[in-house]
């Protein structure tokens, strides 16, 4: 191993994450031939193989898996060093990891724009997935922060609560229940409905209150995208609950009805796994983040427009 490069382990490192050559090319910006040669030398030095082939898949041996752990402490410990030095230097520069949830997406891409103006050396990798996979991104600590509306029941976390999420119900303009108040919420069985995809974390909200008060909808589609949903609201398709947040401006396309046990009262959580150390930045980002939407929160939930966030 003495002859093992740090770029050969960032190569091997991607290769293991993804479980395809293919794919660490793309992620690292190289051709594929240039990752198999790199993975070729790191065999040679480590003395025994690191993947296996079955099939068309790519699996990791025993030492690859011993090997992927490594390069995770290596890499770990090589950017806290990094960051601690910054902060010796009295500098806030590094990497900021964060993982959010799909409806998230509405409010912390503007909210990283002030902040990037604040702490201009600080690059950021934004992931934006649903809940499932926010999961799966936690259990393998790929992220410093993740922004979720739903506390994991099965990870020892630490959470704190930052902004609420209300979810609403969601019609075109000129749905005959528009100016109607406090529908049954029964009276939703009747009218098509569109659904966000199995793992959404909205999803699963929206179904534990129709399962608790026995309502059952006629689900026309399942979409995997509030902005798809919306465009198929806007076409006339259905009805669909999703987070008022996705309605960041007054708009004539969409109504929200007033229907009983809705909102549905939920809220965004900022969560990291219980044990792990937050850097310097990840402190950082999560105090500015408590105060921002502190000053949403005081402005009647308006969330500030900042164009430099959507670039």
């Amino acid at each position: 191993m003495n002859q093992a490069t740090l770029h050969q382990l960032k190569v091997f490192e991607a290769a293991a994450r993804h479980g395809s050559f293919t794919r660490a090319a793309e992620e690292l910006f190289l051709t594929q031939p240039t990752i198999s040669m790199q993975i070729k030398q790191l065999t040679k030095s480590v003395g025994l193989p690191l993947f296996e082939q079955v099939g068309k898949r790519l699996y990791l041996t025993e030492a690859g898996r011993e090997l992927f752990a490594t390069c995770r402490q290596i890499f770990e410990t090589m950017d806290k060093f990094q960051m601690t030095i910054a902060n010796l230097k009295g500098l806030k520069q590094g990497q900021l990891k964060l993982a959010v949830i799909t409806t998230a997406k509405y409010i912390i891409p503007r909210l990283l724009g002030p902040f990037c103006q604040l702490y201009p050396g600080i690059d950021i990798s934004l992931q934006v997935t649903n809940h499932e996979l926010i999961l799966d991104r936690m259990m393998n600590n790929l992220d410093d922060i993740y922004i979720m509306s739903q506390i994991p029941d099965h990870f020892d976390v630490n959470f704190q609560p930052f902004l609420e999420n209300p979810l609403v119900v969601f019609a075109p303009a000129d749905h005959p229940l528009a100016k109607e108040k406090n529908i049954p919420i029964e009276r939703l069985g009747e009218e098509r409905f569109i659904m966000r995809e199995p793992g959404s974390g909205t999803r699963s909200a929206v179904q534990t209150l129709f399962e608790k008060h026995g309502v059952k909808v006629k689900v026309k589609l399942e979409l995997g995208s509030n902005e798809a949903i919306k465009q198929a609201i806007a076409g006339g398709l259905g009805i669909s609950v999703l987070s008022r947040h996705t309605l960041l401006t007054e708009t004539t396309e969409f109504s929200i009805l007033d229907v009983q046990y809705f909102p549905i009262k939920r809220d965004w959580y900022m969560v990291y796994p219980a044990g792990k150390q937050l850097s310097i930045i990840a402190h950082t980002y999560y105090e500015y983040l408590l105060d921002a939407a502190k000053k949403i929160t005081e402005k009647g939930g308006l969330i500030p427009d900042y164009s430099s966030a959507e670039a």
